[in-house]
């Protein structure tokens, strides 16, 4: 009894010391951003500066500050609903063997963050190409608003599709639901590369929307992962997820319609 109550206090501790830093860090580079300012571009908006080099830095070398933010970024805004399933698959662990359990629920949420890493990679070279078209060709950055409107109503419309019901139903899932949870290294690893996986296609569409508004934005950041951790982890996450989809439409159309009569 003595020994689960420490290994409870010892998982729910690193969790939150996890937590705070990742949070911490998120909100100093989000300060050093903002900072810099902001490119103004045709159309009445402004570019980040996340999808710029810097003076005497390589691509190589902007490419790796992206992603170290991204990682960081993406800890403070998953850990809230990702802990909940680490601790249910340490217990569905625990009922087969109690030995090793730190080393395999670490080595699971190893595996979960790869696949967030593998989506960094993916952004950061395709966030600068927007970027160098929409610098290229000033009638597409005016219609930029225009565009972010539509992303984000789509993005809002995919809360509904049988698509996001399959994956945040994945999301939801004990881990080991129906068979036999394996003790092993190899199993922990696949298990965190299969919550990522599920996690990272449930809420692509939300992160779409963080992309689109401004990926170091704090605001956005807080409110996006409300929404992750309410879909994920409210009884009735169905429901939290279309009424996140409802105001996420609304929101879309409220852009499209703003843009259409500045435009």
């Amino acid at each position: 009894m003595i020994s689960d109550r420490s290994s409870q206090q010892v998982f729910f501790g690193t969790s939150a010391l996890l937590f705070i830093g990742s949070t911490a860090l998120t909100v100093a580079w989000c300060g050093s951003m903002s900072a810099m300012g902001k490119m103004p571009m045709p159309g009445g908006w402004a570019m980040s500066m996340t999808w710029m080099r810097m003076p005497r830095q390589s691509w190589i070398g902007a490419a790796a500050k992206f992603l170290a933010m991204w990682i960081v970024m993406m800890a403070a805004m998953m850990l809230p609903s990702l802990i909940p399933m680490l601790w249910r698959y340490r217990q569905a662990v625990s009922r087969v063997c109690d030995l090793r359990l730190g080393t395999l629920t670490a080595l699971a949420g190893i595996g979960y963050f790869f696949v967030w890493t593998l989506m960094g990679l993916a952004v950061f070279p395709l966030g600068v190409a927007l970027a160098t078209v929409e610098m290229d060709i000033p009638a597409l950055a005016r219609a930029v608003p225009l565009l972010i409107g539509a992303v984000i109503l789509l993005a809002g419309v995919l809360q509904f599709t049988p698509w996001k019901a399959r994956y945040l139903a994945c999301c939801r899932e004990a881990p080991g639901h129906g068979r036999i949870m394996s003790p092993n290294s190899g199993e922990a690893l696949r298990q965190g590369l299969r919550f990522g996986f599920h996690c990272s296609m449930s809420c692509a569409n939300l992160t779409l929307v963080l992309l689109v508004i401004g990926v170091m934005d704090l605001r956005a950041m807080a409110v996006i992962t409300a929404a992750i951790t309410a879909e994920r982890l409210a009884p009735a996450g169905e429901r939290f997820a279309y009424a996140i989809g409802f105001v996420i439409v609304c929101a879309g159309l409220t852009l499209i319609l703003r843009a259409v009569e500045l435009g």
